[in-house]
């Protein structure tokens, strides 16, 4: 678990902005986004990313130290795997999600993209949405930001 000294926050009292500082890199993000994928040693995100050497190894050692990776070093001290840990495997749904608005505003109609299917039907994964505690769709008007111990509105 992150101390909360280990970070020079943007925002310390929103997750957010917490959430940015810690992972909203665009190398870092896909680095996560191939870990998802299956990706676990050094030269398959380098091929994948087409990153400089230097840059990869200083996310690599961030999302290490930040708990989102792994190092699984091998036992004959080359080539080290990276594993995504219970807290990377959760950015699953913020991986989606900017996915799926990439899907819907990042390219033209007739533009080719890749997409993700559900293994189990070879359909698309369906959209997110928010629902409410009530189970309808929660429109971003239905929603505000209250501190922890704060009386509702």
């Amino acid at each position: 678990m992150l101390q909360p000294t280990d970070v020079d926050w943007t925002d310390p009292e929103c997750p957010v902005a917490r959430t940015t500082d810690l992972v909203g890199d665009k190398w870092t993000l896909l680095i996560i986004r191939d870990s998802l994928d299956g990706k676990r040693r050094f030269s398959e995100f380098e091929k994948s990313l087409g990153v400089a050497k230097n840059i990869l190894s200083d996310r690599l050692r961030l999302l290490v130290d930040r708990g989102i990776l792994t190092r699984i070093p091998n036992p004959r001290g080359t080539r080290s795997e990276y594993e995504l840990t219970d807290a990377g495997r959760d950015l699953f749904t913020l991986i989606l999600s900017l996915r799926q608005w990439g899907e819907r505003n990042a390219f033209g109609p007739d533009e080719r993209h890749s997409v993700l299917i559900d293994t189990s039907t070879g359909q698309p994964v369906p959209q997110l949405h928010p629902f409410g505690s009530g189970g309808k769709e929660l429109d971003p008007q239905e929603a505000q930001v209250v501190k922890v111990g704060q009386q509702l509105p």
